[in-house]
């Protein structure tokens, strides 16, 4: 059975269409928020790295599969319960987009990468498909989601969040990252960040 890269995506993005959680999208449309968020991790990547590979469009694809399932209040509200929610969540939706490239006919080979790439591992030593990962996952945070973060927040923290996800990039993530349109009052906080 060879690889059929349709299908797996096709299964992801079904359980995407099943998170409860929705978006309102620039038409007034509502969407679920895991359809929406793969929807612009794919746009991305496209961007960064229009000639990746399957298994890396899956992982990107995947890379929040679920998320809804284990909401942040099920662990400590403290740095220590944030850190061991996300490592339990990125073990776990490796695990369940790699059953399903197990299912579509994908090489142990090829699932074991996605699922080391959806972990991140290798990040650290500079594996440059997780490094697209991370390029693409900071891009759509900056794009999509900065603006509803920066509401909750205060500019300390926010500058804060700005310096870290800036360090995270590689220098193709921040060229793309510095084309993203903002508002005054985004680009003025990144602004403070990248001066700082």
């Amino acid at each position: 059975m060879s690889p059929d890269y349709e299908k797996a995506r096709l299964k992801i993005y079904k359980a995407h269409d099943e998170d409860p959680n929705k978006h309102t999208t620039s038409d007034g449309k509502e969407v679920p928020y895991e359809t929406h968020y793969a929807e612009q991790m794919e746009s991305y990547l496209a961007k960064r790295a229009p000639d990746a590979s399957d298994v890396l469009k899956l992982a990107v694809c995947g890379q929040h599969f679920r998320r809804w399932e284990v909401p942040r209040d099920k662990y400590p509200m403290t740095r220590i319960g944030y850190h061991t929610w996300r490592t339990h969540l990125k073990k776990r939706q490796a695990q369940l987009v790699g059953q399903i490239l197990d299912e579509c006919g994908y090489p142990l080979t090829d699932t074991k990468r996605c699922m080391a790439l959806i972990e991140k591992e290798g990040l650290k030593q500079g594996e440059e498909e997780v490094q697209v990962l991370e390029d693409v996952a900071c891009l759509v945070f900056l794009d999509d989601q900065f603006d509803e973060f920066k509401e909750k927040h205060d500019e300390e923290k926010i500058v804060n969040i700005l310096k870290k996800t800036w360090v995270k990039m590689s220098k193709e993530g921040q060229d793309l990252a510095l084309q993203i349109p903002m508002t005054d009052e985004c680009k003025a906080l990144v602004q403070k960040a990248l001066s700082g």
